[in-house]
């Protein structure tokens, strides 16, 4: 489940940071904030230019320092990319499982992972097109096109534990099947992420994700007035 996926990457990055002790980092620096000043620049390199085009000169560049002070904190590209990648994928799916457990019912379990979405996406604007450009291309050694299937996966768990809630509580129509209902509410949110990545106006992103939770609740038409 999502905790599994949680402690996978955890210890992901606890190795990352013990890479970085061993490598020593400058005297002074602060190893989080610059840490996370890496990570980000990273982001936003190879979602711009692809995996094979971002080069550490460059992820320099974006986060402000030398090549080499980079170097004290990740030993090549590779692992910098990796490390960005669980960065993200550590904290999406446990964001969005938090977000359903803070709420009772099923409806409003949904409308809270719909909602805690658009914050991961508000945090993170670059993490579709990150993901895209990784799927694209990143050495087969790293698994990271494996591991976003994973993320994605957790994700469709989470899905469907709710709507298996939504059947224990006969909340389900009487002839909806489980699992197709599932695929259809995680192939929707396959479909706005991928949206997301087409960088559209945030207003209009958040726009679209409001009109999804009134067709979930069956708000979306006006039954009445349909000839």
């Amino acid at each position: 489940d999502y905790e599994k996926l949680r402690e996978i990457m955890a210890t992901s990055r606890r190795a990352a940071t013990a890479n970085t002790s061993l490598l020593g980092r400058p005297v002074g620096a602060n190893s989080e904030e610059t840490r996370k000043r890496i990570l980000d620049a990273t982001m936003r390199c190879v979602a711009e230019v692809g995996y094979a085009r971002a080069t550490i000169r460059e992820i320099a560049r974006e986060a402000d320092m030398t090549s080499g002070s980079l170097y004290h904190y990740f030993p090549n590209k590779a692992e910098l990319v990796k490390a960005t990648f669980d960065e993200v994928a550590m904290i999406a799916v446990p964001r969005l499982a938090s977000a359903a457990e803070q709420n009772a019912t099923v409806l409003d379990k949904l409308m809270a992972v719909l909602d805690e979405s658009v914050r991961v996406m508000r945090d993170y604007p670059l993490a579709v097109a990150f993901d895209r450009a990784i799927r694209a291309e990143s050495p087969q050694h790293l698994h990271l096109a494996q591991d976003s299937d994973t993320v994605f996966t957790e994700l469709h768990n989470l899905i469907g534990e709710i709507l298996q809630q939504a059947a224990r509580e006969k909340v389900l129509g009487p002839r909806v099947d489980i699992d197709s209902a599932a695929n259809a509410i995680y192939t929707i949110f396959r479909g706005l992420n991928e949206y997301a990545g087409t960088a559209p106006p945030r207003k209009e992103y958040e726009a679209t994700v409001a009109s999804l939770k009134q067709l979930l609740r069956g708000q979306l038409f006006a039954y009445g007035k349909l000839s």
